[in-house]
Order: C-alpha cells, then sequence, then structure tokens
C-alpha cells in the first residue's frame, strides 16, 4: 500500500498506570517504508503537528491485543499504545513493525526485553524449543504446574513462552475443567494449586490469554479459583456476590447483545482487579499493565456504543424527565448517567466533546435541575457527581443554559439557585457536598474562564444575570445570621463578645464560611458587580459581626473578607469603611485576643501593617484619629506606632506644602486628587446609597460639611484651571480651630454611647470636654480632631499658620464616642 492513512489514537501509560490519551492522529505506512522500517510516524488530524515519532528498536517488544491495539514498552516506565479505527490499519502498521524486527506477522509479541545478565545466561544455555513443555493436564500433575507457572515469572522470556503454550494447547479450559472436578471432590490442595496456576496466568500480563480467562464461559471459573487463596482459613464468595448480590440494572433494555456482554464483562474484570487480586508489590506492578489496559479500552467501546445508540439516549431521557416516573426508576436512570459520564472520561478529547454536546441537546441540564431538587440524597449526590462533569467539560455551557432558562423561569427554580440551595442545605455535619457545589459555583463565576466575543461578552451577561437572580440567594444565610436586631448597640471598643450573639452552630459557621470564601473570590474578581452589591447592601459591616464567632475559623473568613477588600486599595471601599466606622469590630477582635499568640492575632496585625506599608493615607489617618489609644499599648510589634509615624509625617508634608501655596489657593488643599476618582463613579457612589431601598450605611443626619462636598467637588474640578479662587466661598466652613464639624455616620454593628470608666472604649478613655457620659446615637465631632480623615472626604484639615498649631496642641483633643 503506498499511500494509506490510518486514523490512531496514541496514549501513554502515566505513574498511576492508567492510560493517558494524547491525541487523534494518522500512521502513514509509506513513512515506515521510505525510512527502511525505523520509525513510526504520526500526525494530528487537527492541524498535522507531530504527536509521536517512535524509533522501531529491533529489540523493542511489541504486542498486538484485541485486534486493534499495538502496544509497547520504550523505557522503563514509559508504555505507549495505538488504539486503531479499524483492525485493517492496525494489521497493516504491524506487518511493517515485523518486517523491521524481522518476525511472522502472525505472532501476537514480536519479543520481550531482557536484561544483560539474562541475555548472557541465554547464550550459554543450548538452544531449546519456542515453546515450554507443559505437563498434562491432570489432578496429580497440579501441583508441578503451579511450580513452572510461578516460576517463569521473573523471566521475560519464559512468561513469554509459557504463554504462547498456553494458547495454543487451549490449556486454560482444560485448567478450568480440573477446578470443577476439584470442587465436585472438595479437593482443597488442588484448589490451591489452581489459585496459584491462575493468578501467575493473570500475571503473565498477555492479552490473548485474557480474552480467554475473562469470555462468558470462563470468567466465573477463573473467578471461582481466585476464591481459594491458600491464606486464607475460609474461601471467599466472589461468585456469590457477582451473580446474586451485584444485580445488573438495564434503565432502558439494550438491544445490543455484543453491548450487553460487553459491560458484564468489564465489570467483572474492574472486580478481579480491584478486590479479588491482592495488591501488586513493587516487583508486581508491571504484571498487570496490559489488565489495566483490556479495562480501559473495554470502557472506551462501551461509551462510544451507548453514544451511537441514539433510540436508547432518548428514551432515557424522555423517562427521566417524565413527572409520571416513580422515584426508584428515576434513581436509577440518574446513577446510570452518572457511571456513564465517569466513563465518557476515557475518551479522547474529540469524543469526550462530541459526548457532552450529544447530551447537552438531549436536556441532561433540565433534566439535572429536577433531579437535583429531589428528596432522595443519593439522587442528588449523583446528579451533583453529573454536573460536576459538565461543568469541568464546559462552564459556558452552563452558563448559557441558565441565562436562557431566566426568560422563562422564576428565580426560585433556576439551575444556579438550586444548586446554591442544595449547598445551603447540605444535611452532612462536614459539608463535603456543599464544599464539591461550591467549588463547581467558584467556576462558574470565574471570570477567567468566560468567553468574549465582537459581539457578545460572556462575563458582563453571566454577571449582570448572578447578580441580579442569584447573589441575594447566596448571602441569605449569611443576611439571616447577621441581622440587626442581633447586636448589642450598647456595645463598643473593648466589649465582651457575648453582647453580639453569632451562629455558634458548628455546621452554621462552616456553611457562612463557605459562603464568605465565595464572595472574597468575588471581591477580588467581580470588581464593579460586587463593589456595588456590598455597599448597597451595607454587606462589609454585616460580615463583621461575624468576628464575634466563638469559631475561630469564621472570624479569620471574616478578617479575610475585609483584608481583600483593603487590599485592592480602591478609594470607594475606603471611604465606605470609615464611614462606617468598620475598623471597630476588628479592633475589638484583637483587644479581646488579649497577648494571645494565635492566627486570629498575626492575621489583624498584617491587614494593619499592610495599610502602613501601603501607605493608604486615609485609612491611616481614620486608624490613628480614632483608635491610636487603645492601639499605642501594643509594643511587641510596630505596626501601630508606624502607623504614628506615617500619619505625623504625612501631616507634616502637608503642613510644608500649605505654607508653599498663596493664601487664597489654600482652600484648594481640601480637593481629591482627580486620579482617585473618575466623576461618573463619583456620581455612582453619592447615589448607590438610595438604590434598592436600602442605604450604604444606617441614615444619620448629614453636617453641611458633608452636604456640600459633592457639589463643591464637582464643581472645583469643571473650573480647576479657569477660576480656582471662586471655589473658596463653596467650601465647608472652617471652624475657629481650623476642623471640620459634621456628624460621623456609624454601622448598625457598631455601639452608641459613652462606656464605663474601665472599659477599653477609647471614648471612655478619652472622653469629649463637658461629656458625663451619656449616650449619643450622633455625636459630632470636636473641631480639634482632625475628622475629614474619618468622613467622606477622606483628608485631613491641617492649620493655616503657627497660631493654630499652637492653638491645637493647648486644646484638648476631643473625640467622637467610638460606639456611636
Amino acid at each position: 500500500m503506498s499511500d494509506t492513512r490510518r486514523r490512531v489514537k496514541v496514549y501513554t501509560l502515566n505513574e498511576d498506570r492508567q492510560w493517558d490519551d494524547r491525541g487523534t492522529g494518522h500512521v502513514s505506512s509509506t513513512y515506515v517504508e521510505r525510512l527502511k522500517g525505523m520509525s513510526l510516524l504520526v500526525r494530528a488530524e487537527s492541524d498535522g503537528s507531530l504527536l509521536l515519532e517512535s524509533k522501531i528498536n529491533p529489540n523493542t517488544a511489541y504486542q498486538k491485543q484485541q485486534d486493534t491495539l499495538i502496544v509497547w514498552s520504550e523505557a522503563e516506565n514509559y508504555d505507549l499504545a495505538l488504539s486503531f479505527q479499524e483492525k485493517a490499519g492496525c494489521d497493516e502498521i504491524w506487518e511493517k513493525i515485523c518486517q523491521v524486527q524481522g518476525k511472522d506477522p502472525s505472532v501476537e509479541v514480536t519479543q520481550d526485553p531482557i536484561d544483560e545478565s539474562e541475555e548472557e545466561r541465554f547464550e550459554e544455555m543450548p538452544e531449546t524449543s519456542n515453546l515450554i513443555d507443559l505437563p498434562t493436564c491432570e489432578l496429580d500433575k497440579l501441583e508441578e504446574i503451579a511450580d513452572l507457572v510461578t516460576s517463569v515469572l521473573s523471566s521475560p522470556i519464559r512468561r513469554e513462552k509459557l504463554a504462547l503454550a498456553l494458547e495454543n494447547e487451549g490449556y486454560i479450559k482444560k485448567l478450568l475443567q480440573l477446578f470443577q472436578t476439584c470442587e465436585n471432590l472438595d479437593n482443597t490442595e488442588g484448589l490451591h494449586h489452581l489459585y496459584e496456576i491462575i493468578r501467575g496466568i493473570l500475571f503473565l500480563n498477555k492479552a490473548t490469554l485474557f480474552e480467554v480467562m475473562f469470555s462468558d464461559e470462563c470468567i466465573m471459573d477463573v473467578v471461582g479459583c481466585l476464591e481459594y487463596d491458600p491464606a486464607l482459613a475460609q474461601p471467599k464468595r466472589h461468585r456469590e456476590f457477582l451473580t446474586k448480590t451485584a444485580k445488573f440494572k438495564e434503565v432502558i433494555p439494550i438491544t445490543d447483545s455484543e453491548l450487553r456482554q460487553k459491560i458484564h464483562q468489564t465489570y467483572r474484570v474492574q472486580y478481579i482487579q480491584d478486590v479479588i487480586l491482592p495488591t501488586p508489590s513493587v516487583f508486581e506492578d508491571n504484571f498487570l499493565s496490559t489488565l489495566t489496559s483490556f479495562i480501559f479500552f473495554n470502557k472506551v467501546e462501551i461509551v462510544s456504543m451507548l453514544q451511537e445508540d441514539e433510540k436508547f439516549l432518548s428514551e432515557v431521557f424522555a423517562q427521566l424527565t417524565d413527572e409520571a416516573t416513580d422515584d426508584d426508576k428515576r434513581r436509577e436512570l440518574v446513577n446510570f448517567f452518572k457511571e456513564f459520564c465517569a466513563f465518557s472520561q476515557t475518551l479522547q478529547p474529540q469524543n469526550r466533546d462530541a459526548f457532552f454536546k450529544t447530551l447537552a441537546n438531549l436536556g441532561i441540564l433540565p433534566a439535572l435541575e429536577i433531579v437535583m431538587g429531589m428528596d432522595d440524597l443519593q439522587v442528588r449526590a449523583a446528579a451533583t457527581d453529573i454536573f460536576s462533569y459538565l461543568v469541568e467539560f464546559s462552564p459556558s455551557m452552563v452558563r448559557e443554559f441558565v441565562m436562557q432558562e431566566v426568560q422563562q423561569s422564576d428565580d426560585d427554580i433556576l439551575l444556579i439557585n438550586v444548586v446554591i440551595e442544595q449547598m445551603i442545605c447540605d444535611t452532612d455535619p462536614e459539608l463535603g457536598g456543599a464544599v464539591q457545589l461550591m467549588g463547581l459555583l467558584r467556576t462558574l463565576i470565574d471570570p477567567e474562564n468566560m468567553l468574549a466575543t465582537a459581539n457578545k461578552t460572556e462575563k458582563s451577561e453571566f454577571l449582570n444575570f448572578f447578580y441580579n437572580h442569584c447573589m441575594q440567594v447566596l448571602t441569605a444565610p449569611l443576611l439571616a445570621n447577621t441581622s440587626e436586631d442581633k447586636p448589642d448597640k450598647d456595645a463598643g471598643i473593648g466589649s465582651p463578645k457575648e453582647s453580639t450573639i453569632c451562629p455558634d452552630n458548628y455546621q452554621t459557621a462552616q456553611l457562612l464560611a463557605l459562603i464568605l470564601e465565595l464572595l472574597t473570590f468575588c471581591v477580588e474578581h467581580h470588581t464593579y458587580h460586587i463593589k456595588n452589591y456590598i455597599m448597597n447592601k451595607d454587606l462589609l459591616r454585616r460580615v463583621l459581626i461575624l468576628m464575634n464567632s466563638k469559631h475561630t475559623f469564621l472570624a479569620l473568613c471574616a478578617l479575610r473578607f475585609m483584608r481583600r477588600i483593603i487590599g485592592l486599595k480602591d478609594e470607594f471601599y475606603n471611604r465606605y469603611i470609615i464611614k462606617g466606622n468598620l475598623f471597630e469590630p476588628v479592633i475589638n477582635a484583637l483587644l479581646d485576643n488579649g497577648t494571645r499568640y494565635n492566627l486570629l492575632n498575626s492575621a489583624i496585625i498584617e491587614l494593619f501593617e499592610f495599610v502602613r506599608v501601603e501607605d493608604i493615607k486615609s485609612l491611616t489617618a481614620h486608624i490613628v484619629d480614632n483608635f491610636y489609644k487603645a492601639l499605642e499599648s501594643i509594643e511587641y510589634v510596630q505596626t501601630f506606632k508606624g502607623l504614628k509615624t506615617k500619619y505625623e509625617q504625612e501631616k507634616d508634608r502637608q503642613s510644608q506644602k500649605l505654607n508653599s501655596v498663596p493664601s487664597i489657593l489654600r482652600s484648594n488643599r481640601f480637593r481629591r486628587d482627580t486620579r482617585a476618582l473618575e466623576e461618573d463613579e463619583e456620581l455612582w457612589f453619592n447615589e448607590d446609597e438610595e438604590e434598592e431601598g436600602e442605604a450604604v450605611v444606617p441614615p444619620v443626619e448629614k453636617s453641611k460639611a458633608e452636604d456640600d462636598f459633592p457639589d463643591s467637588y464637582e464643581k472645583f474640578m469643571e473650573t480647576k484651571k479657569a477660576k480656582e479662587s471662586e471655589d473658596k466661598e463653596n467650601l465647608p466652613k472652617r471652624t475657629s480651630v481650623g476642623g471640620f464639624k459634621f456628624t460621623f455616620s456609624h454601622s448598625g454593628s457598631s455601639a452608641n454611647g459613652a462606656n464605663s470608666a474601665n472599659s477599653k472604649s477609647v471614648a471612655a478613655q478619652t472622653p469629649p470636654a463637658g461629656s458625663n457620659g451619656s449616650s449619643s446615637k450622633n455625636t459630632s465631632l470636636s473641631a480639634t480632631v482632625t475628622s475629614t480623615k474619618g468622613s467622606l472626604i477622606g483628608l485631613v484639615d491641617y492649620p493655616d499658620d503657627e497660631d493654630e498649631e499652637e492653638e491645637e496642641d493647648t486644646s484638648p483633643r476631643k473625640r467622637p464616642r467610638l460606639g456611636s
């Protein structure tokens, strides 16, 4: 044949003795002829790239298996297999290999590799027959046969000769007849010998012998022989299990007898490998490589045959989605699909793609939507496994389905919401199913695997869908367990943990930790959508309530969520944190932790260290202004002193900068850097409190300074280049000591009012002048506090001249009640 190209799959055996698919291509027989049999070349059918180039070594043992397989080893622990689409293609390449090695193409193996010591030993021996002389197959010869089979396992050449002898003389069937005789006679010694013989034959690792042993006629007797392990006091009952306990259920009758036989054979051989045969030692590991290959290629054939039977699959889907189908039947159908999808992992990539596309076209996703909502735990678990195969195969396919589904379904029955509800309702104390489902959700919402084309952006479309229809379902347990009526509103800095009720149930805490892990992922990857959601729902304040949990892992999850937000160094988030006084629960947790040197302590300090190292000025000023008195006693790290130093350095820098600016322009020092916020984002931030009827932080009475800031800022941006001085009259009015006076907005989780004298609260340590400790819902900051650091503006007001500096130094520094 001059230019015939044969289609072939290339497989390699990995370290786990499993076959990995390297792709599909063509072997050109002319290539072998042109190079005089020196190499095999396989080029990919998709792009023509080189999949395999293998030199045909005269000493390499090539095996032909099951009419369409050629298997060989090129080096230690590197096995290769070519699986041909047609028997003719396999025969053609086999002939070429045999021509190179000078072998008869009728053999199933060309030769075995032998090491140098064995080769030298055989060179010294006189030439012997090609085959081993087998003893006659009689009861009194069983011990001799067992010794022979055991002795050849250490020699590749003798293993090959024994395999050929067993095959040519039909010896295996004769041995199995003796097994029936021994069992009828209760000949225990003979049965023990037969165990050693059959086990040894399996270790010969020959596909041609497997085809005989695993045929319908012989396989149950092979299993019977393997029941009589001499090391066991009583024989096992493997045949009883395979024939009576293990029942083959046809969810839909399989009319193809060949397919049914292949399914039975594969199950039984898998049972022999996994259950009956002992775990091979390191020296026996390679003895069963062909058995692994036998099972692998059987599975490939089963999936291919089922996939091609469109009538069968259509009937399965029809019954799966039929409301009249009873629960037991549906359970069987789901388990069938689970195993079907597991087998599909043996397919090469192109065939696997076609397989899942076939399932999608038949309606696997709407079918899963039905079964995942069932009460049966086994059905839900199997449906989850099938869903994981689909998500792993194509997240985009699943996303496309749910976005189309929303147009004709309520939110409650959307597939993703069904998945979220299953995660939330997992009854497993360790939440094994919830962890699996959380991983699938994470894959679905990961922008890294979302497609973007000229006409369609999957990321924006899907994230809009997810935040509009699914996010409220995901966060419902979190919001329910941190509802506003739970915190004790009279608590402040340093107040005991008992003042805030948190979910102490371990399973609930685990679930909230999973939800927080997913939300933390969203903060990192969904910039705009999650920002809008956090601010509209005041989500960070709710999350930080969990800092009071007795479960440290949950407190750490809440802290990680805040740390990820701060790590973005987004001024919108910074202003939100400052306005809501959201460092308070973190500092409470640090103080409550005391002198314990643990993960919580380290994680909190790392958060403040990040603020210091990255020099986030607005947060630094807020922390120092409001919490330094409570933190200055912590000296085992220099973080807080470093924050104070940064604060003072910035203060000095701003003062020097102001002194160099003409007085008529000094008002402009209150303006934000134009690079910090884009104008449309500024508008969005100031308006998002009104969206969805929920404020960013609990509404409070705003001061004139806060009300005036956005307008004056925008006006300043418009007229900066033309008339900077005209904005002066629009700025918030200065107090006599150079500070802004405005109402400090606190979160619903923060405490209100001053604390007792022995409280750790900063407010208690530095009470405002004239305060008698009475509670106040909205406490105005004193003019002496550099309050704009903690306001919406996020900047510091510094004195204009030395007189003001002196006044500031001599005036008592007033602070807001941190519980307010």
